[in-house]
């Protein structure tokens, strides 16, 4: 299996260092918003040529581990 991580990127100097797809300038806030829009992977597949299924992917799995992570820091320091 693909280590997803390894297509996010965060460098500062590329979107004032929001986590982007390696090699472009596409956030994984921007899929999330096209998704959320109503946007099939096809569609934004067609829209963006540089992006992959597997780009979509690893977007969704990094706001879910994102997610995660908040959720377990925001629990630790409530107790």
């Amino acid at each position: 299996m693909n280590d997803l991580t390894s297509y996010i990127v965060i460098d500062n100097n590329i979107r004032f260092g929001k986590p982007c797809i390696t090699g472009t300038r596409i956030t994984v806030g921007d899929i999330l918003q096209w998704l959320s829009s109503g946007m099939t992977n096809q569609e934004i597949m067609e829209d963006f040529p540089e992006l992959k299924e597997i780009h979509i992917r690893a977007a969704l799995a990094f706001a879910a581990a994102r997610d995660a992570m908040t959720e377990m820091v925001v629990y630790e320091t409530a107790t």
